[in-house]
């Protein structure tokens, strides 16, 4: 894939092609949302726009077809590829990709064509268990439909917010090994949420809550997971670790809830510890 974002990097119309033609493959769309992060990255969102453009067309047909998840990804990760080349922070770039991906969600932007009323009719139909389950949740004055458009909407954009960060780490690899080799193992390894960010984190979290805005925190902790997950890969590097372990801990991450607590509650704790700073200090 370095060979392709290297020769996608000669030149504008390399770029457009690449975006243009991934973008049309079904499930290529990360690769040509990744191409558009990458020159996002390295040139800057005005001399990117028009490989921002090849990538949102095929997208944007995609979401015609009832697939909203390739442009909302496009979009999202154009966005914390210009946050995070004006910034130089992760934090902030996920915080912005966040709260996005959260008004997608509260927009409905997500929710399939004539909402979520017909799949909800389905789900009656084929499993009486959950037929009664959503009953006794409408005796209790909640709309099941709204209820089932927040879920269906939620796991959308949870799924949208990750890919695109999955996405703007690929091409900030690429940006990496083209031009400047291990910076971005080092900057991701580094990687942690600052005390500001997690205070703006908390307060959107409590303004879902007093502006009955749900999506916001069903989204808002994915900036936590992700300095989580590099707290991992920093301790893993510093102690010379097996990449054995990762394999294990992305493993239990998707298998387990547990995990991401641990993790969530791990990158909370090194906003004040600083782990790697004090585990660095030991080697010394």
């Amino acid at each position: 894939m370095l060979a392709l974002a290297r020769w996608a990097m000669r030149g504008p119309l390399q770029s457009i092609v690449i975006a243009l033609l991934a973008g049309l493959v079904p499930w290529l769309f990360w690769f040509s949302a990744a191409i558009s992060a990458l020159v996002t990255l390295r040139r800057g969102l005005a001399p990117a726009a028009p490989v921002f453009i090849a990538a949102a067309l095929p997208a944007g047909w995609w979401w015609t077809q009832g697939d909203p998840v390739p442009l909302a990804t496009v979009l999202l990760v154009t966005l914390m590829a210009t946050l995070l080349r004006a910034r130089v922070r992760w934090g902030e770039a996920l915080i912005g990709a966040s709260l996005t991906s959260a008004l997608m969600v509260q927009l409905g932007i997500f929710l399939p064509p004539g909402g979520a009323g017909p799949l909800l009719e389905s789900i009656r139909q084929n499993a009486p268990e959950l037929d009664a389950r959503l009953n006794d949740i409408a005796a209790q004055g909640v709309s099941t439909e709204q209820l089932a458009g927040l879920v269906i909407g939620g796991i959308t954009g949870l799924v949208v917010m990750l890919a695109a960060t999955a996405c703007l780490a690929l091409a900030r690899s690429w940006q990496s090994g083209l031009y400047n080799p291990g910076g971005f193992r080092d900057e991701f390894h580094a990687f942690r949420l600052s005390l500001r960010e997690i205070l703006v984190l908390a307060a959107c979290g409590i303004l879902g809550v007093l502006l009955n805005v749900p999506a916001v925190l069903l989204l808002v902790w994915i900036p936590l997971l992700v300095a989580g997950i590099a707290l991992v890969h920093g301790y893993i590097g510093l102690k010379g670790m097996s990449g054995l372990w990762l394999i294990g801990i992305y493993f239990l991450l998707l298998t387990t809830w547990p995990t991401i607590l641990i993790l969530l509650l791990l990158a909370l704790t090194d906003v004040f510890a600083d782990f790697r700073a004090r585990l660095a200090g030991s080697h010394r």
